[in-house]
């Protein structure tokens, strides 16, 4: 289980543009890129949370990032600090044809996501921050 803990920063907006509004953070340590199930503590309080890690290729981009999209959330947290606790990869990177492609595959790492949470639930076996 990997944690991180930073600085709500403001990005180029583009999750919000494809639906899936997101929290920046730099990154103090390399990670394995990809998409992971996570948890975000924000406020003192407990979201979950998908997290992407890298660099943003369907948009060309070099810059090694984390960007969390957190579930059943929509407050602004700029410039506030935030806990992401990674709890599972469920993919690598990867660059998508089409922003309507990226769009898909988000909503179908958001429904693994809660698949995952209401697995955990059901058998109590969520970290408690």
């Amino acid at each position: 289980m990997t944690i991180l803990t930073g600085i709500v920063t403001t990005g180029n907006k583009r999750g919000k543009k494809l639906g899936f509004p997101t929290l920046n953070v730099a990154l103090q340590t390399q990670l394995p890129e990809g998409i992971y199930i996570s948890q975000t503590v924000i406020q003192q309080k407990q979201y979950n949370s998908l997290t992407f890690i890298g660099a943003a290729k369907t948009f060309n981009e070099t810059l090694y990032q984390s960007e969390t999209y957190v579930l059943n959330f929509d407050q602004n947290v700029y410039g506030e600090e935030i806990t992401i606790t990674l709890l599972k990869k469920i993919r690598d990177n990867q660059k998508f044809t089409t922003e309507q492609v990226l769009i898909e595959q988000m909503e179908e790492d958001k429904k693994k996501a809660e698949a995952y949470f209401i697995k955990a639930a059901e058998h109590d076996i969520i970290c408690s921050l």
